[in-house]
Formats: C-alpha cells, structure tokens, sequence
C-alpha cells in the first residue's frame, strides 16, 4: 500500500470542528478507559528556545501513529507558522505506514475542539461572556469551536502585539458579528469573563487570581512545559483543576507545577483527566461560584485519532 500524504489544505477542507470534536471525546474516553495508549512526548530543546517534539501514542488493534513537529516561537509575525510538522500514521498489525498527515492542520482544529469540549463540560451552561489572551491562529480555532457549544454573546481579545489583537477583532466583526473588545492588557481582558482561555506564549503568568471572578471557567492552553506558565499560581490553588492526561500535567504543566513547588496545592489538587469527566467516573462543575481550570497540554492520541479520521475519510472520496 503507498503510503497517503494528506497536506494541510487537504486537512481543512475535509475536516469540519464539530467533527473534530466529536473525534476528541471519543479518544479522550478511549485514553481514560486504556482502550488507548497515550505516551510522554519527548521535547529536544534546539538552541534559541526551538523545540523538536516527538509524541506517539497507540490507538486501538487498526492504527498507532506520532505526531513530529517543531515549535518555533520566533516564527510569530513572519510567513511561518510557530507549529509544524506531520502526524504519521501506521498500522497496528504490520507496522505498515499509512501516511503523513499535515501536522499543523491537525494541530489548528484539534486543540481548539478540546478546549470547547472541556468548555462544554466545566463551564455555567449560561457562559457567554469570553475572553482571549492571544489573537494568533488559535483564537481563529477556539471561537469556531466555542461557538459549537455555547453562545457566544460578547468576545474579549488581549495580544501582546495590538495589531495582531486589532486585525482579528476585525475579522469577527466581519464573519460572526459577535461584539467584540480590543483590551489594553490581559486583566481588562479577562474581568468579567465567564470563559477565559489563555493561547500565548507567554512564559510569565498572565491571569491573577483578583481578577477572575466567581464562576470562570479557564482553558490553559499556551503553556506547555514545565518552565512556562500562563495562570498565577494563587489562581491555581482556588481552582479545580482537570488536564488532558493527568502524567503530562505532572510532567510537563508548569501552570500546576509552580504552585506544587511553592506548596500552595499538593498533588491531589488535580481532579482528573477530561476523559474521565467524559465518562462520569469523575464530577466536574458542582457549584456555580466555582472557577475551574482546564490544563490542555495537547496529547498525541489527540493527534492520531484526528489523522485516522482524516486518513479513512480520504479512503471513502
């Protein structure tokens, strides 16, 4: 069989956010119920804070696969993406590889429909005022997912670099019609806000504990080592903090390892993994005035599961 290279074009044209989303529930479930098997990433720090990743994660007795990408924050504002690579599929029997499947696409809708369904899980049912901290391609993919479910009423944006906040409120002003704010800082941003998600790359804790209030519901998204973190940790410590996979948070979260460090929480604090609060062995939002966190961390499985989907769907043209 020739191997299949599906490129990123490809990707969006045939796979839609409310399919991915339902993708994700399935291989989040999947994971907490070992049917799946998800596998630390392996991160090679190149110089200049460039990383080369590596994440496998085997699937079920048809698919295994890895996703290989590199992370190049010094990418922002050119031509590049920050986030690139190929998502390679192989199959479980033979270990035959069945394609390449462009990672950057896969990335783009994949972690925007994680983030709406922990949103979907953790947030008031009535949530409807949210918040962006970044206005790069994931704020582009977390609204078309958010929008799948809740109504978005209003729309915070704050970006380091006004332009880039200014040109995507435009955007949404043009394709959605959403009211939408420019803020001037990330605590303008996030006042008020029923939904918070944090997309920078900021290494430095944008969201403080004082401004939140009672009831947000918080997608951690940017942050994704040990030596970054994008929520203060006194935040943390009042949350109720769920992650993807409970072994890359204690590996690999800075936003939950600084405040274990700083003996703010211990390590019960984490409540569990999304997949667990999809199949109910596990209780999410209870009260109203809580404020819960969602540690997205992004999974392989995640990443394979998406390029299943796209490689049989391509099978069926």
């Amino acid at each position: 069989m020739a191997l299949k290279i599906i490129d990123g074009n490809e990707v969006f044209r045939i796979f839609s956010m409310e399919e991915c989303i339902s993708v994700m529930r399935q291989a989040l479930i999947d994971t907490a119920q070992k049917r799946s098997v998800q596998y630390l990433r392996k991160a090679v720090f190149l110089p200049e804070s460039k990383i080369l990743g590596f994440m496998p994660a085997y699937l079920d007795e048809q698919y295994f696969g890895a996703k290989i990408i590199t992370v190049f924050k010094s990418n922002l504002g050119t031509k590049y993406p920050s986030h690139q690579g190929y998502v390679m599929l192989f199959d479980s029997m033979h270990g035959v590889p069945l394609a390449l499947v462009d990672g950057y696409a896969i990335t783009k809708i994949r972690t925007g429909a994680v983030s709406a369904v922990a949103t979907d899980l953790l947030a008031r049912k009535d949530a409807g005022r949210f918040a962006f901290l970044g206005a790069g391609e994931q704020a582009r993919s977390h609204l078309e997912a958010f929008r799948l479910v809740r109504k978005v009423e209003e729309l915070a944006v704050y970006d380091i670099n006004p332009d880039y906040a200014n040109a995507y409120a435009e955007e949404v002003k043009e394709k959605y019609d959403i009211p939408i704010k420019v803020a001037s800082c990330a605590r303008d941003a996030v006042t008020g806000a029923d939904v918070i998600t944090t997309i920078t790359t900021s290494r430095e804790p944008l969201v403080e504990l004082a401004d939140v209030e009672a009831g947000a519901h918080i997608n951690a998204v940017g942050a994704c080592t040990p030596r970054e973190s994008e929520i203060a940790p006194e935040l943390v410590a009042v949350s109720k903090f769920f992650g993807d996979n409970q072994e890359s948070v204690f590996n690999e979260s800075g936003d939950f390892l600084n405040p274990l460090k700083a003996g703010l929480i211990g390590e019960g604090h984490y409540r569990g993994d999304l997949g667990a609060l999809l199949s109910g062995e596990i209780a999410g939002r209870e009260m109203k005035d809580e404020i819960t966190l969602f540690e997205a961390l992004g999974l392989a499985v995640e990443d394979v599961a998406a390029a299943r989907f796209v490689y049989e769907k391509t099978l069926k043209v």
